[in-house]
C-alpha cells in the first residue's frame, strides 16, 4: 500500500499518509460538476491531494488551493503537488479547517470535501489512520460552518459521505441555507445497499436531482458508468 500510485497524468505518493487513495476521493473527484468553470477550488482535508490533482486534470481553474491538519500528510500533498504537471495552480495550506476559516479572506468558487467518516466499527490500532478517518477530526457541524465561510454566494460545495449519514448532513447544511442540488447515491454492486452519497449543494433554493451509481457488476468486473467516470485517470480503465 505505500508504492506510489499513478494515474494517467499524475502520480501519488502515499507512503506517508495514514489513508491511502481510495475509492471515495476518485469518485467524488470526478463526479463533482465542473460545468460554471470554477476560478478557484478549495480542497479540504486533503491527504495525498488527489482531489485537488484530479480537478485541475479536469479544469482550467487558476487558483487550486488545498487544506491538512497532519504534518507528514501536508508535506506528501505539497510534493505530489510539485512533481504534477499542475504545480503552478496547486497549493496546500497546513492549517485545521477552524484556524483557515477564521484567517483567510478569500472565498471560493467550488469546494469539495472527503471528510473523516465516524463510525464504531471503524476503530484500528493506528491513531494516526483514526485521525484521518474520524469525523471528531473534523465533525460535520464544523465542515459546514467553514463552508458557509469560505464558499462564494453563487458557488457550490461538493461531498461524499457515508450514505447513512445523508439525510443528518442536509438538514445541517441547510440549518445555513446550503441545499442540495445533486445527489448521486452509490453502491458496490446491484445487489449490495447504498453505501455512499456524493451531494453538491449551492446556497440557490430548486428541486435536486437524484441518480445512482453502481460500481461493479461482479469482482473487478466494473459497470459501464463507473468505466465512463474514471477512465480519464486510471491506467487500466
Amino acid at each position: 500500500m505505500n508504492k506510489p500510485f499513478v494515474f494517467k497524468e499524475f502520480t501519488i505518493k502515499q507512503d506517508q499518509c495514514a489513508m491511502k487513495i481510495g475509492t471515495d476521493s476518485v469518485l467524488l473527484g470526478a463526479i463533482t460538476s465542473l460545468s460554471k468553470k470554477p476560478y478557484s477550488i478549495l480542497d479540504i482535508g486533503a491527504g495525498t491531494g488527489v482531489l485537488a490533482l484530479m480537478l485541475a486534470q479536469r479544469s482550467d481553474a487558476e487558483i487550486i488551493d488545498a487544506l491538512e491538519i497532519d504534518a507528514d500528510a501536508y508535506e506528501q500533498c505539497v510534493d505530489n503537488f510539485e512533481q504534477s504537471p499542475w504545480g503552478d495552480r496547486l497549493f496546500c495550506y497546513h492549517a485545521s479547517i477552524k484556524e483557515f476559516a477564521e484567517e483567510i479572506e478569500d472565498t471560493y468558487d467550488l469546494i469539495v470535501c472527503n471528510p473523516p467518516f465516524y463510525s464504531e466499527d471503524y476503530k484500528t490500532n493506528d491513531a494516526s489512520r483514526d485521525l484521518a478517518r474520524f469525523q471528531d477530526a473534523m465533525p460535520f457541524e464544523h465542515l459546514i460552518q467553514a463552508v458557509t465561510t469560505l464558499l462564494n454566494q453563487d458557488g457550490k460545495f461538493s461531498v461524499i459521505i457515508p450514505f447513512k449519514e445523508k439525510e443528518a448532513f442536509i438538514h445541517l447544511a441547510e440549518k445555513v441555507n446550503l441545499n442540495p442540488e445533486k445527489i448521486t447515491k452509490i453502491r458496490g454492486h446491484k445487489a449490495s445497499e447504498f453505501k455512499r452519497v456524493v451531494i453538491e449543494f449551492s446556497y440557490k433554493k430548486t428541486a435536486h436531482t437524484t441518480s445512482e451509481l453502481t460500481i461493479e457488476h461482479d469482482r473487478h468486473e466494473y459497470t459501464n458508468e463507473y468505466i465512463s467516470l474514471t477512465k480519464d485517470f486510471y491506467l487500466k480503465m
